[in-house]
This record gives C-alpha cells, structure tokens and sequence, in this order.
C-alpha cells in the first residue's frame, strides 16, 4: 500500500496523513498545531515536519464551521470579470478587507440574476460576515434581511430595490451632464447617445444626465441618435457604425461606461470627419492616444474601499440601529488632446481632422 508520502501529485493531503507520517494520532496533529501546551516540543517538530513534507494546509473554514465561527472574510459578487471596473472595486475591497484581517470570497455572477442568488446562498453558507455586490436586475428579494440570515450586505454601483441596505454610487447624473456639455461648448448640436439598458440604475442616470444638459442648452435629443445595449465593445462599435451612416449622422457621442468608448473608437477611425467622443469611465490609455477625449472619471478603488468601510461598520454590535446610508463617489471631467485631434487609431482609418462644430 502506497504511504501518506507517495500519494499522487492531485491528491489534497489530510490531518490523518500528517498524524501517520509523524507516528501519533489526529488529536495530537490538531493539538501541536494549535501549540497546545500539554504536547512536547519534540512532538511538535515531528508534526511540523511531516506537515512540510506533505504540504499540508489547515482548512480553518471548516473548523470555524464546526465551532461556530465565521470564515473571517467577506464576500463580493460582481456581474461581468472582463469589465475593468470590477477588478479595480475589487481591489479597494480587498485593501480594507486585509487591514482588519479579513479575506475576499470574490464570485463572479456572469450577469445572471438565478445564478446571483445561487452564489448569495453558497457565500451565505460558507459563514461570510457579509456581502458586497453590484446586482443585477431590479429584484433584490434575495437580499433581504430573511435570506441573508443576519449578515449584512452592502450594494454597490446601484441601490437596493424594495429593502432596506447601505450602498455606495457614483454620481452617474451629474458627471454626464457635465460632459455633454462640454462637447455643447464646442459647439455641437447634434449628439448622439451610446447607453446602457435604461432598466440598469447606471444607464438611467446617465442618460438622465445626457438629457439634462441637452434640454439646458436648448436642444433637442433625436431618437434616432441613441441606442441602448449591454457592455460589449464588438456590439457598441456595430451599433456606432450604423448611427454614423445615417443620412444626417451625429457630430458627436457620448458612450456611457468604457466598454462602450471603446467601440465608438473603433468605429470613429473609419470615418472622415470623424464624430467628437465623450464617455463615461477614464482608461489606462486614454491620455496617450493623442486622441481628443472627453471623459468622465471617478475612483472605482475608493468605491470599494468605502462599500468595505459600510459594510464592517455593519458586523459591529450596534449596527442595526444605524439607518441605510447612501455614499456618493464625485465624478471629475477630464479633456484629452487636442479638440481638432486625428482618430487615425492603431492605423485604422484615414486619420481626418475631427470636426469642431455641429
């Protein structure tokens, strides 16, 4: 029979293996791992040793369970990984996550509501102390304070619908209206709209935001200049594309988060003159690209910071006599490039001068 030692690359060692390759018993490997006093010096070498040679890791979450206690970390639930924005909110909960000596339970819900309340459930049962998350959809029953036992839970991006719940935004309205009319400044009065559904909180407030500042300025929003889909680059330059072939196109844009930027930069290096851009989330390249760019910014790392910060006040003891608190994120305007830049982009397109008026 082949030995604790000279198992197979795949095979997860156990305390009964550590106890065998040492020469004593489960209850003594638990004990000298817990440097109980009652076991020699010399046993707990032995243990150690054995626990080295085999690798083996404690599972502290299934002994909290059985004692318990919680799993000493939190969980946060995003809906798209590919999306920038999450891994930077992840970030900034993990900062404040570490520094109270907690960990990150991060799921990523592929933006489907089922499999959402699915991932709540398993968080749930692995004993998390709470729960960060940028839901999906408009129905947050599965959130409420019957389901999720006790443990807190902190939205984010969006708020809560039909419960009561902390959570932390950013000023979706007021950082679009004020890019939009930047680019009425310059001079346009035709522009055209890229957004999200309007049934996404996010979506709704900017393109309220859009309207705004074109009703402002006196000027009308056309139909036939926005369009509504999900976040996909491929999508949003098609969807682009067929505004700028419009008989009378739009003499700018504004795209409502990155992904969609990204695909009316693609489309905007295919024609000439091409369209003045705006949009929602700043990105890594924006200020090299010698692209003239309006973009709205804000710090996704803080939002996650400040969403951690809400949701440890929440395990605290008197938590529950704290009424839900709304955070708003402030939004900055950053203008990059020259207004009368070329969109030649990554040598696509016939780099024409972007038009400065309407």
């Amino acid at each position: 029979m082949m030995g604790p030692a000279s198992r197979g690359s795949r095979s997860v060692p156990t305390m009964r293996d550590v106890a065998t390759l040492a020469g004593v018993s489960v209850m003594t490997v638990s004990r000298a791992l817990h440097d109980d006093p009652r076991i020699t010096d010399d046993t707990k070498n032995r243990v150690r040793a054995a626990v080295q040679q085999l690798g083996y890791l404690r599972n502290d979450t299934a002994r909290n369970l059985r004692i318990g206690r919680g799993a000493d970390a939190i969980g946060l639930i995003i809906g798209n990984l590919a999306n920038p924005f999450y891994s930077q909110l992840a970030l900034g909960v993990g900062e404040v996550a570490e520094q109270h000596g907690l960990t990150v339970m991060f799921v990523n819900a592929g933006r489907d509501v089922e499999r959402e309340a699915r991932l709540v459930t398993d968080l749930l049962s692995r004993r998390v102390e709470g729960i960060i998350i940028a839901p999906e959809g408009d129905d947050h029953r599965h959130l409420a304070a019957g389901p999720m036992r006790g443990a807190p839970v902190v939205f984010v991006a969006r708020p809560p619908s039909g419960i009561a719940a902390d959570c932390v935004l950013v000023d979706d309205f007021a950082g679009t209206k004020e890019a939009t009319s930047r680019l009425i400044k310059r001079g346009h009065t035709r522009i055209g709209f890229v957004g999200l559904p309007s049934t996404v909180w996010t979506g709704a407030e900017r393109f309220r935001g859009f309207q705004a500042a074109m009703s402002e300025a006196g000027l009308r929003s056309y139909k036939r200049y926005v369009r509504y889909q999900e976040s996909d680059v491929t999508a949003a330059e098609k969807t682009v594309r067929s505004i700028l072939a419009l008989a009378t196109p739009p003499t700018a844009l504004f795209a409502a988060n990155n992904r969609n930027m990204f695909g009316a930069l693609r489309a905007a290096s295919e024609v000439d003159p091409p369209i003045a851009l705006a949009g929602f989330d700043d990105f890594e390249l924006a200020g090299i690209l010698a692209l003239p760019l309006i973009v709205v910014a804000y710090d996704p790392v803080e939002l996650g910071r400040e969403a951690a910060r809400l949701l440890l006040d929440r395990v605290g003891a008197n938590a529950a006599d704290v009424p839900p608190r709304r955070v708003i994120i402030p939004t900055s305007v950053i203008e990059y490039g020259p207004v009368g830049g070329s969109y030649n982009l990554f040598g696509r397109g016939n780099g024409g001068r972007a038009a400065a008026g309407s």
